[in-house]
């Protein structure tokens, strides 16, 4: 028990720069004295610390979001709608005029009633339905509606005309001796008198341009056109154009052949002298004309070279025509069913109208501007905004919308590109007044992408409504992005994706760009996109700024508002690098986070000098609080820039802005001093000392000081400061704070279990082991949040990776608490002293008839119910202490037990040597409790000798107080001097020869500073040297290096010396004349080992007379028990040597 209340911390003694928390010297700063002070009352707000602490947590939450590069999948949290876009309705479509409604009416029914050609399986083919919808577009009444239908009835139905596009053929047969065909094609218009008869029982004949046909009524030449021939090929490509008028769409039908061409003279240049051929009367001299020009029967013989081939023809009525168009693969027809053909032809066909007779075609309004119109009117009435969802709309037209505009179209003869550029100019210009859906407006640039080979074929009119477009719709995206943060909110996925969109759309505006000749761009669309973005970074800081900090205000005031302001910078930078970034970089290649980053920091910095500035003068309590929580995001703004690979924070505005706050944040952290010691205070004193539930064996209070400190340490990592020497500074007293706050805590746990009365008779203290509990847990944490204080330093300036100041700092609080927990621990173990001595007392009182497990039994059960109470209550590292202090109680009870009990019989010592091993098995306890070699050691090995020579006879007692003196090795080699000794064996004269030859660096024992040392010189152990005596040198006067050369004879027999213990004893002793001679030291050296003894004397060996160096030393404790065991011995041979050796004893003295 001794033992384990005297222990103090050895780090305390060897590190001076950090002193012991618990023993500042009087008067220095920060001193809490013996006792616990009370923190300074006027600190922050009197009380339990608990409102500075939730305060701080909402400072590091704001933190906890700000750990690494933000990541998408965190940023976007919403799927709402996105929110509504401007509208304007000045940037709108046109507002027509009521005769342009009318008109526009007019034309719309008369696209619907004079439609031709088969409708599609996606269109509305009833034209009541279509004239019905038309009706609810243009809100006409009945009456209105029956006036427009008579009026566009009597009009002039409209001429039409059929486009036809040869674009290739393929799989043709081959007519020539080369294995190919030279084909070209001849089509033309079968009128309604020359259509085919409805076959009857006889066999089928198809029309054919080349052969004779008996069909009454003529056929214009002007209705028959040819392609090219295409040489040596069966899979031709012609993609020639041509024009057919129309005279009866539902009867007229499209012909076409196709023909190998063998014959020198050109088919294609008699059909154009054909052309110009006019009033030809009937068939057969048409025909005839053609086989003057070509020969061309089919049935010509083998020997005729020059006859063209047929290959297959194609027969569409004109009816059949999609009203859209088509373009198809159309499976070749032979003329008969003897002809053998194959292939297929592809053709583009197209049935439009060229007169039409409305007030728009006789205003020379064109098919475009016409459709332009219109769309907009179905496109107005089709989207509303008021409908839900609205602008998500992707231009889903109803039936009887798609298919009116899909007849005009046609009938207009628009172009598939124009028809994209028609879509995407009105439907450009209607989502700036009624929003649509983003990927709609993409398609339409696509459509217009896909067809822009065609570009040159747009009229300049065309082309410049366009660009005119283009330029609106740049100016609208424009203004969007200047309002970035409220149209696309960096938190609604929805949002964002609408603005990947809308970047996409006007990205693919630049493809057009180069190609028009009236350019809508003033400058480079990204270059207008930085400054739109520049400008609305801006205008979104100064509105926070006026909402947030006015400048107005006196700076206190603001000071809040612009922690909020810096707050926002953050989230904002947060969202332009994890969401924003990456979609203008890859899409419009404009670095937003860098120009965004670089202008938000340089305003936000401003303002922050401005105010430090102003508020340093000012500076309280609650001002560096505020600046304290300001420096923290500003900090944070630059340690986001500085993760970013390849960023430099010196070229940053904030690069030195931790200067001015330096005042602010040492004050703060005095501020955290005193409320971490009122928060300390409150948790101890709510505190019950009990567990805080099944799962811990710690209390409440041990919890919140944990928790305190982690908040502390994650506060430091934020403050990150990077002034290194300043750094050291404020780490250093902020870890001494933590320190004493530490010592304070576990001082008012100290006082508190002192002053609760525990159960009488309670050998094992609950509240004890949960303050043991709480000390240890306490100990870690407050260790893991000193590593982690660690500032910037130099690598030689660090001891075991952390700062010296620092590393002394954590050993000094380590070796504090070690030393507390021992004390506790010793308090805990001091109640189970009286048990213990009297279960060891009725071992020693068991009389020898009683067996060993039966007198240890009591023992053990004892310690088993308390270890498993303690095990039950505390955690590992506790339990372990309490055992090893329990053992070592243990130990110095049984060693008591037998100091009390001597010269006793042997059985007596073998029942605690049973006792001693029985304890060793309980402690270990297999392995799960104390290690073998941590309970073998110290107190045990001195136990297990005590009981070990207790069992030896006198004489094996002396031997062995020699063998210790042979053993004993001096701790501090020349703390007593050297002595040089000779020795060996001379076999022949049957004696040892010792020479003395001199002494080096003796203790100094007189008062002038020398001594006056001889030696004494004597074998041992006396039993085996009876006959022998004792012989000394000379006396050296006032010397501490005496020189003897003194030579010394013994006649012994070499059997003696060879005997165990065997040795002879060199005492220095300092001659004094007027009082008892002093001890200076003493050395032994084993007879066993000399010349002589331990091999054959040969001659006057020089080797066998080496000098021997031994080193003084004062007896330990190892030696002087066996003297005690002597000393316990009644027989005279022990007390005679006992005696002897105490007239030596009397001219030691305690260790110098």
């Amino acid at each position: 028990m001794t033992t384990l209340l005297e222990i103090k911390s050895s780090v305390l003694r060897q590190v001076q720069v950090c002193p012991s928390f618990r023993r500042r010297p009087e008067g220095e700063p920060g001193s809490t004295g013996t006792d616990p002070q009370e923190p300074a009352a006027g600190a922050w707000k009197p009380g339990d610390g608990v409102e500075f602490f939730a305060q701080m947590r909402l400072i590091l939450k704001k933190g906890e979001g700000r750990q690494g590069l933000p990541c998408p999948e965190v940023l976007l949290r919403s799927g709402a709608p996105a929110p509504a876009e401007p509208v304007d309705p000045n940037r709108g479509l046109r507002v027509l005029t009521q005769e342009e409604v009318e008109m526009l009416y007019e034309e719309a029914l008369y696209t619907v009633l004079y439609r031709a050609g088969t409708m599609g399986p996606d269109q509305v083919d009833d034209q009541e339905t279509l004239l019905g919808y038309l009706q609810q577009v243009f809100g006409t009444n009945p009456e209105e509606y029956a006036e427009a239908i008579e009026r566009v009835k009597k009009a002039k139905a409209p001429t039409y005309a059929l486009k036809v596009s040869v674009v290739r053929a393929k799989n043709l047969l081959a007519k020539d001796p080369n294995g190919f065909s030279d084909p070209y094609c001849m089509l033309g218009i079968l009128p309604a008198s020359g259509a085919p008869q409805v076959p009857g029982s006889h066999k089928e004949q198809r029309f054919s341009f080349r052969k004779g046909s008996k069909r009454g009524g003529p056929l214009p030449a002007k209705c028959i056109q040819v392609t090219e021939v295409k040489s040596s090929t069966l899979n031709p490509v012609w993609k020639e154009n041509f024009l057919f008028e129309i005279e009866d769409v539902s009867m007229d039908q499209l012909h076409l052949d196709i023909w190998d061409h063998d014959d020198d003279v050109s088919l294609v240049e008699a059909c154009r002298k054909l052309n110009e051929v006019i009033g030809l009367k009937g068939m057969s001299r048409y025909f005839k004309q053609i086989v003057k020009s070509a020969r061309a029967n089919g049935t010509a013989g083998p020997t005729d070279d020059h006859t063209d081939d047929f290959l297959g023809c194609l027969n569409i009525p004109i009816r059949e025509v999609p009203v859209a168009g088509e373009d198809r693969w159309f499976k070749l027809e032979p003329r008969s069913s003897a002809s053998r053909v194959q292939g297929d032809c592809q053709l583009v066909l197209k049935l439009i109208t060229t007169q039409r007779d409305t007030a728009m075609s006789r205003r020379g309004r064109s098919g475009f501007l016409s459709y332009m119109l219109l769309l907009g009117r179905l496109l107005q009435f089709e989207h509303r905004p008021e409908e839900r969802n609205s602008s998500s709309w992707r231009g889903e037209l109803s039936g009887p919308a798609a298919t009116v505009l899909c007849l005009h179209g046609a009938q207009s003869n628009l172009s598939a590109l124009q028809l994209a550029v028609l879509h995407w100019v009105v439907s450009s210009r209607h989502h700036q007044t009624c929003t649509l859906d983003y990927g709609y407006l993409l398609g339409l640039l696509e459509d217009i992408q896909a067809h822009w080979e065609e570009a040159s074929s747009l009229p300049q009119e065309q082309e410049k409504s366009l660009a005119d477009s283009f330029s609106a719709f740049c100016e609208f995206g424009l203004r969007l992005l200047r309002q970035l943060r409220d149209y696309f909110p960096a938190t609604n996925s929805t949002a964002v994706y609408r603005l990947e969109l809308l970047l996409k759309c006007l990205s693919k505006m630049q493809v057009f760009q180069p190609s028009f000749e009236i350019c809508p761009f003033e400058a480079e669309l990204n270059m207008d996109i930085a400054a739109a973005l520049k400008k609305g970074n801006h205008e979104w800081y100064d509105r926070l700024l006026n909402t947030k900090s006015p400048r107005e205000q006196p700076g206190p005031q603001r000071l809040a508002g612009l922690v909020e302001l810096a707050d926002a910078v953050y989230e904002d930078l947060q969202a332009c690098y994890g969401i924003y970034a990456s979609l203008f970089h890859s899409i419009v290649e404009i670095d937003f986070f860098t120009l965004t980053f670089r202008q938000l920091e340089r305003l936000v910095a401003k303002e922050a000098w401005v105010l430090t500035e102003e508020l340093s003068p000012k500076m309280s309590l609650e001002v560096a609080s505020g600046l304290f929580e300001l420096y923290l995001t500003l900090a944070d703004i630059q340690r986001f820039w500085s993760s970013i690979p390849g960023r430099d924070i010196r070229s940053l505005a904030l690069a030195g802005i931790h200067a001015p706050f330096l005042p602010a944040v040492k004050l703060w952290l005095q501020v955290l001093r005193d409320q971490s010691r009122w928060r300390l205070q409150g948790a101890v004193n709510v505190d019950t000392l009990e567990p805080m539930d099944v799962s811990s064996k710690h209390s409440s209070s041990a919890a919140t000081a944990s928790l305190c400190f982690s908040h502390i340490q994650e506060l430091w990592a934020r403050l990150a400061w990077p002034d290194p020497v300043q750094a050291q500074a404020l780490g250093t007293q902020l870890s001494q704070d933590l320190c004493e706050a530490t010592l304070f805590y576990t001082e008012l746990l100290r006082k508190k279990v002192d002053t609760q009365p525990g159960p009488a008779g309670e050998a094992v203290s609950e509240p004890l082991c949960v303050v043991l509990n709480n000390v240890e847990l306490l100990r870690k944490a407050a260790g893991q949040v000193l590593r982690g204080l660690a500032w910037p330093e130099a690598p030689s300036a660090l001891e075991g990776g952390l700062p010296r100041p620092l590393l002394s700092c954590t050993q000094a609080l380590d070796e504090d608490l070690q030393q507390e927990v021992h004390t506790v621990t010793a308090h805990l173990t001091s109640k189970m002293v009286a048990d213990i001595r009297k279960y060891v007392q009725h071992i020693s009182l068991s009389p020898d008839s009683i067996q060993n497990e039966e007198a240890v039994a009591p023992l053990l059960k004892y310690l088993d119910e308390k270890l498993a109470l303690l095990n039950a209550s505390l955690v590992k590292e506790n339990l372990s202490r309490v055992l090893e202090a329990l053992w070592e109680l243990l130990l110095q009870t049984i060693l008591q037990a037998l100091g009390a009990n001597l010269d006793v019989s042997a059985d007596f010592y073998g029942r605690f040597h049973f006792t001693l091993e029985a304890l060793v098995n309980f402690f270990h306890a297999e392995g799960q409790g104390l290690p073998l070699e941590s309970l073998r050691d110290g107190s045990y090995k001195k136990l297990e000798e005590e009981l070990r020579l207790h069992q030896c006879s006198t004489r094996e007692c002396i031997e062995q107080y020699y063998l210790d003196k042979l053993k004993q090795r001096s701790l501090e080699q020349n703390r007593f001097g050297r002595l040089s000794v000779r020795c060996h064996y001379e076999a022949a004269e049957q004696r040892l020869v010792v020479e003395v030859l001199h002494a080096a660096d003796l203790p100094a024992l007189d008062a002038n500073g020398l001594s006056d040392p001889f030696v004494i010189v004597e074998l041992g152990p006396p039993h085996l040297f009876p006959l022998v005596r004792s012989q000394r040198t000379q006396v050296k006067s006032r010397t501490l290096h005496p020189v003897y050369d003194e030579l010394f004879y013994f006649s012994v027999p070499a059997e003696a010396c060879r005997r165990r213990g065997a040795c002879v004893l060199f005492t220095v002793m300092d001659h004094d004349w007027l009082s008892t001679n002093d001890f200076a030291g003493e050395a032994a050296l084993g007879l066993g080992s000399i010349g002589g003894i331990a091999r054959p004397q040969v001659g006057g060996s020089t080797r066998a007379r080496q000098p021997v160096t031994l080193h003084l030393r004062r007896p330990r404790a190892q030696v002087r028990s066996a003297l005690r065991m002597l000393e316990g011995r009644s027989s005279k041979e022990a007390q005679e040597f006992v005696k002897r050796l105490k007239e030596l004893e009397k001219s030691m003295e305690a260790d110098p």
